[in-house]
């Protein structure tokens, strides 16, 4: 047994490559247990998620032909959709490089509406040949920490003042529902290479691109950028954020209810782990970035996560994660398979230099090289 099988035998997760009735997954049967998965996600973690709209349109606010010193088209619309309870919107900027072709796209989630920002670095991507579309997370739900769903997005799927159920979808499902509805809206205006779109977030915002990719196979990337619990870590035995830590801050909202059950019980924990999420993906393109530095994310247990992955991959025909036998030091990128992983020195950002790792590895991919 080599190095880093030793130390993924050692958080002893439930088998991705079992299925729920005890027969071995093969190929044929992937589909079968990613639906699995899916379900055990929905159940323990982020909820079950609506059906999509029947109908999306966008209504234009601005529109700018000249940004960026004639370089891009700006335009700012209002994301419209149906729900049980009526209409939905919320803000969207999309901007478009000009070029000969249409251009893939970073959907974004943003923790703020402003276009530059400071995790996202406009010009330089569409100087890389990249479509943005980028919206503000609490224009859909706000992250108020206070258990409040009926507000926002929530509002529209429940009957205001009632109880949660155990399985009703936290703030993270609402976030990627959202990132879903931007790609109907893109596919319908065909201005842009859509068949070509990752959606992309940091931390929390890690956490709802990488479900967000899960439930949604029209996304051909998923990029988690220091995303810890509830994202890219794996949580059995782990040394980052802990279940208690979200109920502390009233993040638990993030999440189902049967989540909070998982409090003080992550150690010996054998119905979920996080690289169910990560599987769900397969055999898509991922992107894990961490930070040296940062403890509460748990770098080790991001990457083992990855690592972990590629018995999924190698089932379906794919390289996975290519990686020597050990944990990577501080600025090493890997991305050689179909996974890519790296480690950036410094703490909990998401940075030029991470978004450098995420356009080298897209541009790869769209020139055939993973």
């Amino acid at each position: 047994m080599s190095y880093l099988q030793s130390e993924l035998a050692y958080r002893d997760l439930p088998s991705l490559l079992t299925h729920t009735d005890g027969t071995p997954v093969t190929a044929e049967s992937w589909p079968r247990r990613r639906e699995e998965l899916l379900e055990i996600l929905r159940v323990n973690s982020y909820g079950r998620t609506p059906a999509a709209p029947e109908k999306v349109w966008a209504e234009v606010l601005q529109e700018n032909r000249d940004a960026y010193a004639g370089k891009a088209l700006h335009r700012l619309v209002k994301l419209c959709f149906d729900t049980p309870k009526g209409v939905f919107s919320f803000p969207v900027n999309l901007l478009l490089p000009y070029a000969a072709e249409k251009a893939p796209v970073f959907i974004h989630i943003n923790f703020r509406p402003n276009v530059p920002d400071k995790y996202c670095p406009v010009e330089e991507i569409l100087d890389n040949g990249f479509a943005l579309a980028l919206f503000c997370y609490e224009d859909v739900i706000a992250d108020s920490h206070d258990g409040n769903f009926d507000q926002g997005l929530g509002a529209m799927f429940r009957e205001a003042g009632t109880a949660r159920t155990s399985d009703e979808w936290g703030k993270i499902g609402m976030w990627a529902y959202a990132c879903s509805r931007v790609l109907d809206w893109l596919i319908l205006e065909d201005e842009t290479d859509w068949r070509h779109t990752a959606v992309v977030g940091h931390s929390r915002l890690g956490k709802t691109a990488l479900w967000a990719a899960a439930q949604d196979e029209r996304f051909c990337l998923a990029v988690s950028n220091d995303s810890g619990f509830g994202g890219a870590a794996i949580h059995k035995k782990g040394t980052g954020e802990r279940v208690a830590d979200f109920i502390r801050a009233g993040s638990w909202e993030w999440y189902c209810e049967t989540f909070l059950t998982y409090l003080d019980k992550e150690d010996v924990n054998t119905v979920y782990d996080q690289h169910m999420l990560l599987a769900c993906i397969a055999p898509r393109h991922l992107c894990v970035g961490s930070a040296e530095h940062d403890s509460g994310a748990d770098p080790k247990s991001e990457f083992l996560n990855c690592y972990a992955q590629n018995e999924v991959y190698s089932l379906l025909g794919s390289p996975g994660l290519v990686t020597p036998d050990e944990y990577p030091a501080a600025d090493t990128a890997l991305q050689e398979g179909t996974i890519s992983y790296h480690m950036r020195s410094g703490t909990h950002f998401f940075s030029r230099t991470d978004w450098g790792y995420y356009m080298r590895y897209f541009r790869g991919m769209l020139d055939g090289d993973k």
